[in-house]
């Protein structure tokens, strides 16, 4: 799995239906010739079929935002794992942070909606985690990336090859047009796969897994997370709602 690394888009709440198209359309352009590692787009839930057309035949997958962990019924709003992949999603956010704040999402739920993620055969959940300002100022970050990944994935049986996404998203880099500094991200990516080391071991974690960081990563201070030895990739929010700034991003991760 580590064969390539991955540079994700997530444009949130951020674009109606016919913004989000004409986006697609203008990164379906701008990557046409581009073949290196792995890139996937995550619109909101209405626009999923619309730029699933716009990506077919592309080497950009699609992705979703979120998922329930409940496969039919009486959930309203809600919408499942096997829908999304009937839509076309080969990737999905699993437990954002702005879901954990605003809409109280815990990691029991994330964790029912990995399971949910891991029992459909194509697709991949990008799980979320990261500390906020205050855990941050107080040296907590270690014991709580350790607690949010033993909560998000314990008990779970990885097998074959199932992959798995982690993305460090520290709450106070998120939006604010700083991201934090390349080497405190190598640092919080060594704690992460060091946990998910002893978790799953090491051949499970080099196979099934990649770690990816996310929060205010634009052209001119990517440069600085290019070469990270524990970072398999980037989560892109802001920067990805321009088609030439998520290109200059791209292809400095994707070399």
């Amino acid at each position: 799995m580590k064969s390539d690394k991955i540079v994700i888009a997530n444009w949130k709440m951020k674009l109606n239906l016919a913004q989000t198209v004409d986006l697609a359309k203008k990164i379906k352009t701008k990557f046409k010739n581009f073949n290196k590692g792995e890139l996937a787009i995550c619109p909101n839930f209405i626009s999923l079929l619309e730029v699933g057309k716009i990506l077919k035949d592309t080497n950009i997958a699609l992705g979703a935002q979120d998922v329930f962990w409940e496969e039919l019924g009486a959930y309203t709003g809600e919408i499942s794992a096997s829908m999304l992949v009937e839509a076309g999603c080969s990737y999905v956010i699993v437990g954002h942070s702005e879901r954990r704040q605003f809409l109280m999402e815990n990691y029991e739920m994330i964790h029912k909606e990995i399971k949910a993620v891991l029992a459909q055969e194509d697709l991949t959940p990008i799980v979320c985690i990261g500390e906020n300002w205050e855990e941050r100022k107080t040296d907590r970050r270690d014991f709580v990336l350790f607690d949010q990944l033993q909560q998000a994935l314990s008990g779970l049986n990885i097998v074959g090859d199932q992959k798995i996404i982690i993305a460090y998203e520290p709450i106070w880099a998120i939006g604010s047009g700083t991201a934090i500094e390349p080497a405190e991200a190598e640092y919080a990516h060594k704690i992460i796969k060091l946990t998910l080391n002893d978790m799953f071991g090491m051949k499970t974690v080099d196979n099934n897994f990649k770690i990816i960081y996310g929060g205010s990563i634009n052209s001119e201070n990517v440069k600085g997370f290019t070469n990270l030895e524990n970072m398999d990739g980037l989560l892109v929010g802001g920067a990805s709602l321009d088609a030439n700034e998520f290109y200059k991003v791209a292809s400095a991760i994707l070399k």
